[in-house]
């Protein structure tokens, strides 16, 4: 038997200068294959050390080489003898600290920009989008640009006003490019990343669905032994994919705990129940609709009623966990981004970490060890290893749902009547997104209930019955929105079913707002 490689002994390290987009490039390099993890410039020097990666990758950021006190690479990284490749602001350090010059430019590059290919370099060598013109089209987000190169490097791109859009020492394995390979713009960028991680850093991709299931069945088997974990289990992605890995490595000593807190879309208790039936996990389901009710009763603060939900939920979640024996941890769907928000730097320019998707603040008497076996893991990567465990496509790919459920999608105080209501309307926008082809068009889309009501005409009376709104929006990393623009007959079909078809609403309305100035949700 051929002994399986570990798919963590090959990796890339990215230092996160700041940059918006800082997380596609791990996302890149996982797609390529290749284990990477994010660490803040400004992050312990040893800890970068002990990572001991085969290649670095420096990302951009919003701040100015030009300017006192500006992020800097650790010298380290021109000393740790791989290959170092350079993203816009990563270019511009890169090149300062090696003896390079950067200057503000007066005519700044924001968008697309097509650069002209000089020198021959292994990271271009072929590539164009020019029908074989030595032209590529990438995609520029800079103010200031490198004016002297350093000793030793060549230069393999420009554009009309970046003389080095693209740089090298082919001796030193060092690369540099103005632009940003990760984000789609950049037509050639995935190519190029693979030439970086596959043929430079001389990598050769062992990080795949089928290893990454292999390679945590392993860890938590190691982890928790025989001891059982306990698992709250909401039916959505992350929780889903966590169930069947623990199941897969612990069986029987797991116990899922799925909380009908009576917000959640309509008939999705059953459909949770009907999913997980074949994979024969041991689930224990906990109808707390009137407990949840009363906790929000004359709330209608957004955060009052966040804090109900949460700390209902931990109450219902604490009860049935004090019925069973002998649990010795605790399992959670925290993912990737969430670690990297957690993250500290010595710039304390981290964010704190995002609680609402976690069982956090049990009471004293239950004293649980956490087990996190997707902490290593991007969203898409869990909804693939999802997809490979078994579980099915349509709801992998699901959009997203906030942890609160229904609560933040009833503006004001929450009653049942509302929704009732909301369910169904939500319902018939689903069927008709989905029978349209539109669904999978759109990042996150669904209905929100507004406590208003306002005039309509049904039959030869007037009435006045409540407004909802219909919510689409398109995206890449929910950081920025902008709102779909769904069809008119798509739109009037929507509205006209749930007018017609909900017993209690008068008009549905459509938001054209973007994130921002709005956010996704309007809670």
């Amino acid at each position: 038997m051929v002994e399986t490689k570990n798919i963590h002994s090959e990796k890339i390290l990215i230092i996160d200068f700041g940059s918006q987009v800082t997380q596609l490039i791990a996302r890149r390099v996982r797609e390529i294959g290749v284990y990477c993890e994010l660490m803040p410039w400004d992050c312990d020097v040893q800890f970068m050390k002990d990572f001991n990666p085969n290649g670095i990758i420096l990302s951009g950021g919003p701040e100015s080489t030009t300017e006192a006190g500006s992020p800097r690479a650790p010298e380290w990284v021109f000393e740790a003898n791989v290959p170092v490749l350079g993203i816009c602001y990563g270019l511009q350090t890169m090149s300062m600290q090696l003896g390079g010059k950067v200057e503000g430019s007066t005519h700044r590059e924001f968008g697309y920009a097509a650069m002209d290919l000089v020198e021959a370099c292994p990271l271009f060598d072929g590539l164009s989008d020019h029908d074989g013109q030595k032209k590529l089209d990438v995609w520029m987000s800079h103010g200031d640009k490198v004016t002297i190169i350093p000793e030793g490097f060549k230069v393999a791109g420009k554009t009309d006003t970046c003389p080095y859009a693209a740089i090298y020492n082919e001796e030193k394995q060092y690369y540099g490019v103005q632009f940003h390979p990760e984000v789609t713009h950049t037509k050639q960028g995935a190519e190029f990343l693979r030439r970086f991680v596959i043929d430079i850093c001389k990598l050769h991709g062992l990080w795949s669905p089928s290893a990454i299931i292999e390679d945590a069945v392993k860890t938590i088997k190691e982890q928790v032994g025989d001891s059982k974990v306990l698992l709250g289990l909401s039916g959505g992605v992350d929780s889903s994919v966590t169930a069947l890995l623990l199941h897969k490595a612990i069986g029987s000593n797991l116990t899922c705990v799925f909380v009908d807190n009576g917000l959640l879309r309509l008939n999705e208790g059953q459909q949770v129940k009907d999913m997980f039936e074949g994979f024969g996990l041991n689930i224990v389901y906990a109808d707390a609709e009137d407990r949840f009710l009363d906790a929000l009763k004359g709330k209608s603060d957004p955060e009052d009623k966040r804090k109900a939900i949460g700390h209902t939920f931990i109450d219902v979640f604490a009860d049935e966990a004090r019925k069973l024996q002998g649990v010795d941890y605790l399992a959670q769907g925290t993912i990737y981004p969430d670690v990297i928000e957690s993250a500290a730097s010595k710039t304390g320019k981290a964010h704190v970490i995002k609680s609402h998707h976690n069982v956090g603040g049990l009471p004293d008497d239950l004293k649980f060890k956490l087990v996190e076996p997707l902490r290593e893991l991007f969203k898409d990567e869990v909804r693939r290893i999802g997809v490979e465990l078994g579980l099915p496509v349509k709801m992998v790919q699901r959009h997203p749902f906030p942890g609160p459920g229904l609560g933040v999608r009833v503006l004001g105080e929450i009653k049942k009547e509302y929704l009732e209501l909301l369910r169904k309307a939500d319902d018939i926008f689903m069927q008709e997104l989905n029978s349209s082809g539109w669904y999978d068009k759109v990042s996150q889309a669904f209905t929100v209930f507004l406590p208003v009501k306002s005039v309509g005409v049904m039959g030869d009376g007037r009435r006045y019955d409540y407004v909802v709104s219909l919510r689409a929006v398109q995206t890449v990393d929910f950081m920025t929105a902008k709102w779909a623009e769904l069809p008119y007959d798509l739109l009037g079909k929507v509205s006209n079913r749930i007018i017609n078809e909900v017993n209690g609403i008068s008009r549905v309305c459509y938001d054209i707002s973007g994130k921002p100035p709005s956010t996704v949700e309007w809670e």
